[in-house]
């Protein structure tokens, strides 16, 4: 796990919302009741086969919209395991919503879900269940 030493506030780079990432996706999250929230539209330089979003696009924005609950909470965690389900296909250049909601949280590990939802269409894209080490600072 990385230290508290490593992690730069000021100069975000994360991929998926680092504002400074010259090639990140630059999502904004915010908390919205219980959950973590963002949209992402994904283009072509997202593409897996066939115009069809890459899968670790996906899994990346899952990811990012759980620990974001965390982040937004002040709390800095680490993916510990994660569990993905890919439902259906996200073809480039179709609107999605994220959300992350915290399930549990014993000690210093927080349980998490996650969803990626067609924002037209209201279908599930993928949803991820996952452990995050929270990070004593």
């Amino acid at each position: 796990f990385m230290n508290e030493t490593t992690i730069d506030f000021e100069n975000n780079n994360c991929f998926v919302c680092g504002p400074s990432n010259p090639i990140g996706l630059k999502i904004k999250f915010r908390i919205d009741g219980d959950a973590c929230r963002g949209e992402f539209k994904p283009g072509e330089n997202h593409v897996g086969y066939n115009n069809i979003t890459h899968g670790g696009i996906i899994f990346s924005l899952l990811d990012d919209v759980m620990a974001n609950w965390l982040f937004l909470k002040n709390e800095i965690a680490q993916t510990a395991k994660c569990e993905l389900r890919y439902r259906r296909p996200l073809p480039i250049n179709e609107t999605v919503l994220l959300e992350g909601r915290l399930i549990k949280r014993k000690g210093q590990v927080a349980v998490m879900h996650g969803l990626i939802i067609h924002k037209k269409a209201r279908y599930i894209v993928a949803e991820s269940n996952a452990k995050f080490m929270i990070v004593k600072p």
